[in-house]
């Protein structure tokens, strides 16, 4: 059984993303508070993705893309790697996160 979450922090516990501690629940909530970054993790929820199809799904551009999902891989809630493409290697992203719990103290 995982250790309960005593220290202010954000963790990972399978595909749940727990934040506890005031400065710690404003950065989340702050990160979510744009539609296009929760538009993201919709996406991202149904399969792994590259950045230029979330950019043709989305409307947005590809540097707006990058930007949105650097921030949102800072906290964890999204996974970023490399492959092999038919012409070089692409960028795609993931989400195993379902769910986030905010634990106010």
């Amino acid at each position: 059984m995982a250790e309960p979450i005593e220290k202010p922090g954000i963790y990972i516990r399978g595909d749940v993303l727990y934040v506890r501690g005031t400065q710690y629940i404003a950065r989340v909530a702050e990160l979510l508070r744009l539609e296009t970054r929760l538009k993201l993790l919709s996406v991202l929820r149904e399969k792994e993705i590259s950045m230029k199809e979330l950019a043709l799904l989305t409307g947005q551009s590809k540097a707006n893309i990058s930007a949105q999902i650097k921030k949102l891989e800072e906290i964890g809630l999204v996974e970023t790697r490399y492959k092999r493409g038919v012409r070089g290697v692409k960028k795609v992203c993931r989400t195993r996160i379902r769910e986030i719990r905010f634990i106010l103290d």
